[in-house]
């Protein structure tokens, strides 16, 4: 299965002693949010759970082009970098996917990576702060992608959106690298028969 079915210009803070005008001091920073498909068990692996069914791969369509930004870690930023080429052999789904995953703005967190493609900034080593600056800079949603990268980010993270598809996978790479404090689920619905289950710090 191709990497389509995963889904699925820097800015600098502000210098110190900074005064905002009114509209800037009083608009909402981003939120920061984590979305991503998994299995009933806790598995994100898009090559053993198959391709999206086409509503749901159009919600992340719409999901990519209402974003602020996207935040990746290295190796789920090489996998959607398939999105970087058009190829004859896409439907019109994949062509709108494609075109707005690559206006938006990448942010990618490694210290292996040297260059990271067009409308992307790297961030290496001081990233939680950058990503808190991006935070402060921007509004609306700012999605992040990668369970590793996310368990790093649990001080930044406002909300997880769990797309749960009902396959059983057994192993993997499970969703929540790592142990995290309690969530408070806000919301629950269907997305073409996937659970999309919505959850907040506690």
């Amino acid at each position: 299965m191709r990497a389509a079915h995963c889904a699925p210009a820097a800015l600098l803070p502000l210098p110190c002693g900074a005064i905002l005008s009114f509209p800037e001091a009083m608009r909402s920073m981003a939120r920061l949010v984590y979305a991503l498909n998994q299995s009933l068990d806790g598995y994100v692996d898009h090559t053993r759970m198959g391709p999206p069914h086409p509503e749901l791969f159009r919600h992340f369509i719409e999901l990519t082009r209402a974003s602020s930004g996207l935040l990746y870690g290295r190796r789920t930023y090489e996998i959607m970098s398939y999105w970087q080429t058009d190829l004859p052999d896409w439907n019109a789904d994949e062509h709108a996917f494609a075109a707005a995953w690559r206006s938006k703005p990448k942010w990618v967190v490694s210290r292996t990576l040297h260059f990271a493609g067009p409308n992307a900034t790297l961030l290496d080593r001081d990233f939680a702060s950058a990503i808190r600056a991006l935070k402060s800079q921007l509004e609306g949603e700012l999605l992040v992608a990668g369970p590793n990268l996310a368990a790093t980010l649990t001080d930044l993270i406002d909300e997880y959106r769990l797309y749960v598809h009902p396959v059983v996978l057994g192993s993997g790479q499970p969703f929540f690298a790592a142990a995290r404090p309690p969530l408070r689920v806000t919301a629950t619905d269907q997305v073409a028969g996937v659970i999309r289950l919505t959850c907040v710090p506690a």
